[in-house]
């Protein structure tokens, strides 16, 4: 992969710059972050040809292996942190208007869950320990550490499937998708914890059960926070657990629109054994769009991520076969969040991909 292409994964980068910009410019300098994210990227993802290149087979191993991939997303870390102390002085110390207090914890979830997720979700696939450790911090600074058990072993199992909260329907709208797969999935990863430790021969309620554990450190982490932030100041600093707590859930529904756009409407066959088939770069919608791409760390080759889920981010490849979102994420999550302009733009482009793809099928759409 070339040098150029390697810096161009730094571009993540620009979120915490326009947002401690936009906070010492003051007034609506503030929407600078979500200008950038919602305008400015779709209109350069526009401009700009998608990128269907693939590493060549003979590099995967290689670039695999480069140490620069990895130093990348550790590096984020570390700049997540920062950003997210530095909020909990901002809010302390300053007199944001309602208006104000709402724009830049939005902005900061742009931050810790438009990219700090996608990082978390990056890591959280690798059996490398310190990788898993890191994503589990970074899900931690959104209240959403479940996602570490429910997506890894019950999203990349059940993706496709009626049994999966994270899989959004035909027809069905993001919101009603949201309420499904928020507290599902949650209740979903309480059932896959309790599995692996009735497995182990483990107590559900002991300290190895990673879901007390997950509900806790959220917690401790933003009263420490908190009681740090009223000792310095001298007064309850009540702001902190309140920009704490808002933009978690911001942050996390920024993930669940993620969620609903990768795989509107995908059904995997039930074959006649009871067991679906296995799910293939078809099973997912997927965007090669340059720029995009490059802040959210090729995620939008969501394809190739499902079909081969321990890939790195570098070498994930373009699957001309799979159905092809219109837009980037930026573009979507907006469409989205409209449900009849959703429908209109994307069940007609899902019916068109079905009927190309299966049109030797005698099951177009698949069955449950």
């Amino acid at each position: 992969m070339s040098g150029l292409k390697k810096i161009g994964f730094f571009s993540a980068l620009i979120l915490p710059v326009l947002l401690i910009l936009g906070v010492y410019l003051g007034g609506a300098n503030l929407f600078l972050i979500h200008c950038f994210v919602f305008i400015l990227v779709p209109i350069m993802d526009f401009l700009i040809s998608t990128d269907r290149e693939n590493v060549p087979k003979e590099a995967v191993s290689r670039v695999t292996q480069e140490k620069f991939y990895k130093l990348v997303t550790f590096f984020w870390v570390y700049v997540q942190f920062g950003v997210l102390i530095w909020g909990f002085y901002i809010v302390s110390v300053s007199h944001f208007s309602w208006w104000e207090f709402l724009a830049f914890a939005s902005g900061m979830a742009l931050i810790t869950g438009g990219i700090g997720i996608t990082v978390a979700h990056e890591l959280g696939h690798k059996s490398d320990r310190l990788e898993q450790l890191y994503s589990k911090m970074l899900l931690m600074t959104v209240s959403y550490m479940h996602f570490f058990i429910e997506h890894n072993r019950g999203h990349h199992v059940r993706v496709a499937t009626p049994d999966d909260p994270a899989t959004s329907r035909f027809g069905e709208s993001f919101y009603s998708f949201w309420y499904r797969s928020v507290f599902d999935g949650y209740q979903s990863a309480w059932e896959l914890e309790r599995e692996r430790l009735s497995k182990k021969g483990i107590l559900f309620y002991s300290i190895q059960n990673q879901m007390i554990q997950f509900a806790i450190l959220p917690l401790v982490f933003v009263s420490l926070a908190f009681g740090i932030s009223s000792v310095l100041l001298d007064r309850i600093v009540w702001e902190v657990p309140l920009f704490f707590f808002v933009q978690s859930i911001l942050g996390f529904s920024l993930l669940e629109l993620v969620n609903y756009l990768e795989h509107y409407g995908m059904k995997r066959k039930k074959m006649e054994s009871g067991v679906y088939e296995r799910v293939t770069p078809i099973h997912s919608w997927n965007a090669s769009h340059v720029v995009s791409n490059f802040l959210l760390f090729q995620l939008q080759r969501h394809s190739d991520h499902h079909a081969n889920a321990h890939k790195r981010y570098q070498v994930l490849n373009h699957y001309d076969e799979s159905p092809q979102l219109p837009a980037g994420y930026s573009a979507m999550i907006i469409v989205a969040l409209f449900p009849p302009l959703w429908f209109a733009i994307m069940d007609p482009r899902l019916n068109e991909w079905k009927e190309k793809t299966f049109e030797k099928s005698s099951s177009p759409a698949g069955s449950y």
